[in-house]
């Protein structure tokens, strides 16, 4: 039976999460009977004033748009059920929430980072006291909960979510293909994020300058402000723009991938995204033994888990100094993509999940 969801997304197409989460399932969802009418919150204009640091036009663009979603969630939607990014209404309670929503049409409440955290653990006692529990409240009305890793669903299992499944972030299989690891004068260390993530890259400036220095290598940062250079000094770097034209080509062009990370409650909620995006690629990783992390990298599998600075510079070496240990770990990495991260294993999840909520 064919079934009908209206996707209330965060971001439109610029936004990562909204992206991969969401947007990359809907020509497969199509096969599967599944159509979906898209109305994210926030617009492309958003996101590119937001990574320009233009904080002053992000919220005003931000007010426009919160009327327009207030009015969709108002109209009277004949489909089957909705399919939420974290919440309906960002910074504003449950209850209001509620007050606008027509209908009791059942909902799917998709989660990628630990978005309970943005008010549970804020420093504004405002915040925590009127918007600590509302995520909470949003994983217990949902007819599912979709989270992209353990901690997430754990949460949503604590709070007594009615259904919980955990889906992983994954890539299009088709879109990257696996690189030959060669013998070249100059190796790349690489790195993909936004200007919002950047810093976790600080904590790594001596471990860098020390390996870019010892084996000849540079530093490439898809997605990073070219002013993260200021807080590297020593280590060669280039920053490259991100367009989702070009991501793949630039991964493809790294020999090794990292992932930092500090230890924290936000940072336990991330995905991981960018490690599937390095093994799609057929590359060797490197991540902080953080969260989600310590589930997709397996030491001297597909990469390593380096903790400390020393950790980081002796992991590194290895797989700067050795094309075959680059070869076997990456081509490790690209197996378990195929085998479960990827969105042609993960589609006929998502709908069957979809199938069910909408009771066909």
């Amino acid at each position: 039976m064919p079934v009908s969801v209206r996707l209330l997304s965060k971001f439109a197409r610029l936004g990562a999460s909204s992206r991969l989460r969401m947007l990359q399932y809907l020509p497969t969802l199509d096969r599967f009977g599944i159509t979906v009418d898209h109305h994210p919150l926030l617009s492309d204009a958003y996101v590119k004033a937001l990574y320009e640091g233009k904080s002053y036009a992000s919220r005003v663009l931000a007010g426009g748009h919160y009327v327009k979603r207030i009015h969709e969630l108002l109209r009277t939607n004949p489909g089957d059920l909705d399919w939420v990014e974290g919440e309906f209404l960002p910074f504003l309670p449950r209850s209001l929430e509620k007050a606008f929503m027509r209908g009791s049409r059942p909902f799917i409440a998709e989660y990628d980072d630990a978005l309970f955290h943005r008010y549970d653990i804020s420093s504004s006692a405002v915040v925590r006291s009127m918007l600590g529990n509302k995520i909470d409240a949003v994983m217990r009305d949902a007819a599912c909960v979709i989270a992209g890793n353990r901690y997430l669903a754990e949460r949503a299992q604590s709070v007594g979510a009615a259904r919980v499944e955990v889906i992983p972030t994954v890539v299009n299989a088709d879109r990257y293909k696996p690189v030959v690891h060669k013998e070249r004068e100059r190796l790349v260390i690489g790195w993909i994020g936004s200007p919002v993530t950047q810093h976790y890259l600080y904590a790594l400036h001596g471990a860098l300058r020390e390996v870019c220095a010892r084996h000849g290598a540079f530093l490439r940062l898809i997605g990073a402000r070219p002013e993260v250079a200021e807080r590297l000094p020593g280590v060669p770097l280039e920053c490259v723009p991100w367009t989702e034209q070009d991501e793949v080509a630039l991964l493809s062009g790294m020999d090794v991938g990292i992932m930092p990370l500090l230890d924290g409650p936000w940072e336990r909620g991330k995905c991981g995204y960018k490690l599937v995006q390095y093994m799609a690629c057929g590359l060797p990783v490197l991540a902080s033994p953080i969260g989600v992390n310590s589930d997709l990298v397996k030491p001297d599998v597909n990469g390593f888990l380096p903790v400390s600075s020393d950790d980081w510079i002796e992991t590194l070496s290895l797989l700067l100094s050795s094309v075959e240990v680059r070869q076997r770990l990456g081509m490790a990495g690209r197996a378990r993509v195929e085998a479960e991260l990827c969105v042609q294993v993960q589609a006929p999840r998502l709908a069957e999940v979809m199938h069910g909520v909408a009771g066909r």
